[in-house]
């Protein structure tokens, strides 16, 4: 004898709503808005943001604004 599954509405309206959230388009306008919006999601490894605080740690400090240098 075969095993049937009962209709279930509760387990049903769960599953479409997941695929809904997992199939859920967005167009973006430009590419500046898709990179922000994947770099807002995806996160660099660790390993990767101490090589990078490193190598950026040397550069110089630009320089004072003339504005700040002669008001501030």
């Amino acid at each position: 004898m075969k095993q049937q599954n009962k209709f279930n509405p509760e387990l049903e309206q769960e599953l479409a709503k997941n695929l809904t959230a997992q199939n859920s388009a967005h167009e973006f306008a430009n590419v500046e808005e898709l990179l922000r919006h994947d770099a807002a999601r995806t996160s660099a490894p660790a390993s990767i943001e101490q090589r990078l605080q490193k190598s950026t740690a040397d550069f110089p400090k630009p320089p004072k604004s003339w504005w700040k240098r002669l008001f501030g």
